[in-house]
Formats: structure tokens, C-alpha cells, sequence
């Protein structure tokens, strides 16, 4: 018995050992080695410096204004009869919006007609009496005298009739402003007035605000300083201009050209003021709209472009981590022309084809050694090991895994 019970305590010290060797203990080892075997490098995510033309945009804050804005109103008194327009509807110059109860004006119309038709006749029987004193002073039957106070009547009913050919004038006139027709080509806004009700030719609220929207202009400001660049590419020609929403988005909603700059500074701000129109073919600029207008004043040809993510700024300067053939990263201070949100122009200190550090910069030095990983994979956790599904549990954690396991279930 006791020869056996010291041959199971050997077996079971055969078997710890064996345990720890080939269990945490080799899990340990497996794991330093691959440390010990791993390069100590950064992984970053690289493009090339590439040769193109960039055009160079001044940006500013401009709000969308309609190129024709127009407030129909009543030019006379009456009821509302009919309201013939759509709240919404496209209009064209001269289509029929309202109708105001003509009765009245039609007949202050008749009334002058009238009244030139009575005094038409009676010019015509003083021209004939006119006629018969000219004959009868010419053989001495009647004085001169009256034959020149009848001219002198002829001459006045002439007068009256062309006076009531200016009241008819004026009544046709009033009798057409009782139809209410649209003066421009625009969009029919809100209805302010409904039919029924009385209108007069001093309300200012009208009956409703016709807007034109193609095209339509923006109104938008830069720095002063920039007056000399704007006037220099307004000799070449009216300048491009581009507008996108005010949310950093690159959403082109519409590109037009610039057609005024104005004559003047505003001293309170410092700033120019410039309109620039638009076709606005797809409506996707309004009225009364923030955005973000962008002014095409030059374009650099053939120039070296990086992302603006590659440029760097320290105590000496702009620079770019350069990435050549054998992976280690060359800090090159470089200079930096034109940048915007889109693109950098460097203007020395790199060529076309080299290869810069787009992100993963922030952990480098000069000389380090990178690898280069695929654009969309983050280079800060891109180093860490992936976890071996082979590799052992120890038995600590592997309990209490379990309990974790157990719990939550």
C-alpha cells in the first residue's frame, strides 16, 4: 500500500508539471516569442504626391435672394370677386391672378364716353355755324366779331373733347386694374387675401408675392483684402462661382458666375460685398438660404498636390512624413502654396510619386519604421495582436470567464 500510494503521488506531480509546461507556461512563452519576432513598427496609411491643375477658391457666407421679388396689390377699391392662382403656382408675366367687382369702373367708362359723344356733337354744329359767320362777314351781312367768337367756341369744344378722351383714357385704365395680372414671371407665394372680401388700393399687406427663381442670385461677402484678386479675375472674364450647404458637406448644389462687385468697403466690417446669379434649373437654392459660396479667381497648373491631412507644422515649419522604398519615414520640412479644405499644394520639398503619411502621423518620428496598411483601418490599433483561438486559457481566467458566462445568463 504504501509502495502504491508513493507511486500516485509521483504521478500526480508528473502530471502538474506537465500541466504548467504545456499550459500558462507555454501560452507565455508562445507569446514572448512572438514579440521577440515582431518588428517594432508604426503602421500608417500613405498616398502619393500627385501633378495636377487645382483651382484656387475664395470662400465666404452667402445668403440665396430671389432675382425679382414683387408684392401684387390692389390698385383700386372693390370686393374680391375671383382668386384665379395656386399658393405655390408658377406664374407668367400677364397671367390673370384676381378679379375685382368691375361694375363701378365700367361705369364711370360709359359715363365719359358718354359725355365725349355730347360734346363731339356739339363741336360739330359749332363748326358749322363757324362756317356760315365766315361766309357772312366775308360779304359784310355780320360782324368780324362774331364770326372770331365763334371760332374761338369751336376751339374750346375741341379742347372739351380731347378732355373727355383723357377721362375715358383714365377710366379704361381703372376699369382694367379690377383684373389683377402678374407683372413677372415667378412663383405665387401665400394668399393673403381671400375672395369676398374688400380690397383697397392702400393695403400693404397685397394680395399675394410673386418671386422669381430662375435664375436667382447670391448675396455673399469676402475680406477686403481680397479686393485686388477679385478685380484681377473680373478682367478675365465673369468668374465662376460654386455654392454648397452650410454643413461642411462638398455637395455642389449649383454653379453660376459672379456678376457684381460692389463699389464700395463696408467700413464696420472690413469685408466686400459680391452677387453672383444662378440658372437654379433644379430649384435647390431659395430664397432667404444660408450657404457656403466658393469664387473660382485662379487656377495653378501643374503643381504638386497632398491632402491637407499630410501637412504638418512644428517649430520649424511646414512638413510631411515622406515614406521611400525601405519603409522608414524621412521627416522633410517642405513649403506649402495654396490650401483649402480639398487639396495642399506644396511648392518645394517633394516631387510627384513620393509617398506622404496620411494618418498615423502623430506617432511618428524621423526614421521610423512604418507599415503601411489599407486606407479605413485605424493605424492605432492596427499593431495589436489578434487573439489566437488556439492558445490556452489559464485556468483563473478561463473560470471566471465562466462565472461572467453564468451571471449574465
Amino acid at each position: 500500500m504504501r509502495r502504491l500510494a508513493t507511486i500516485l503521488i509521483l504521478l500526480a506531480a508528473l502530471g502538474g508539471g506537465a500541466w504548467w509546461w504545456f499550459g500558462p507556461h507555454a501560452a507565455t512563452t508562445a507569446a514572448t516569442a512572438r514579440r521577440n519576432q515582431r518588428p517594432d513598427t508604426i503602421p500608417v496609411v500613405v498616398t502619393a504626391a500627385v501633378k495636377q491643375d487645382v483651382p484656387i477658391y475664395l470662400e465666404g457666407l452667402g445668403t440665396v435672394q430671389a432675382s425679382a421679388t414683387v408684392t401684387v396689390k390692389a390698385q383700386v377699391d372693390g370686393a374680391l370677386q375671383q382668386v384665379l392662382f395656386r399658393e405655390g403656382q408658377d406664374v407668367k408675366a400677364g397671367d390673370i391672378l384676381a378679379k375685382i367687382d368691375p361694375r363701378t369702373y365700367q361705369a364711370a367708362l360709359d359715363q365719359a364716353i358718354g359725355k365725349q359723344r355730347q360734346d363731339q356733337a356739339n363741336l360739330a354744329n359749332a363748326r358749322v355755324d363757324l362756317g356760315r359767320y365766315a361766309k357772312l362777314a366775308a360779304t359784310a351781312y355780320t360782324s368780324a366779331q362774331q364770326a372770331d367768337t365763334q371760332k374761338a367756341m369751336v376751339a374750346q369744344l375741341e379742347a372739351q373733347v380731347a378732355q373727355d378722351q383723357a377721362q375715358i383714357d383714365s377710366a379704361r385704365t381703372q376699369l382694367g386694374f379690377t383684373t389683377v395680372v402678374a407683372p413677372i414671371d415667378g412663383r405665387a407665394g401665400i394668399r393673403q387675401v381671400d375672395a369676398g372680401n374688400i380690397v383697397h388700393a392702400a393695403d400693404t399687406t397685397g394680395l399675394v408675392v410673386i418671386t422669381t427663381l430662375k435664375p436667382i442670385s447670391v448675396i455673399f461677402t469676402l475680406p477686403q483684402q481680397a479686393l485686388g484678386t477679385v478685380s484681377e479675375a473680373m478682367r478675365a472674364g465673369p468668374p465662376e462661382v460654386i455654392v454648397m450647404p452650410q454643413n461642411n458637406s462638398q455637395d455642389v448644389l449649383d454653379h453660376g458666375t459672379l456678376t457684381v462687385l460692389d463699389n464700395q468697403v463696408d467700413p464696420t466690417t472690413g469685408t466686400i460685398k459680391l452677387k453672383a446669379s444662378f440658372p437654379n434649373d433644379r430649384l435647390r437654392l431659395w430664397p432667404g438660404a444660408f450657404l457656403t459660396v466658393r469664387l473660382r479667381v485662379d487656377t495653378v497648373h501643374n503643381a504638386t498636390v497632398v491632402p491637407p491631412v499630410a501637412v504638418q507644422r512644428g517649430p520649424e515649419g511646414t512638413y510631411v512624413y515622406v515614406i521611400p522604398a525601405d519603409d522608414l519615414a524621412e521627416r522633410r520640412l517642405v513649403k506649402i502654396g495654396h490650401e483649402d479644405q480639398i487639396a495642399s499644394i506644396v511648392t518645394e520639398g517633394l516631387q510627384s510619386g513620393e509617398r506622404v503619411v496620411v494618418d498615423g502621423a502623430s506617432r511618428l518620428s524621423n526614421k521610423s519604421k512604418v507599415t503601411i496598411v489599407q486606407p479605413g483601418i485605424n493605424p492605432a490599433v492596427a499593431d495589436q495582436p489578434a487573439t489566437d483561438p488556439s492558445a490556452p486559457v489559464a485556468r483563473g481566467q478561463g473560470t471566471a470567464s465562466r462565472q461572467r458566462s453564468s451571471g449574465a445568463t
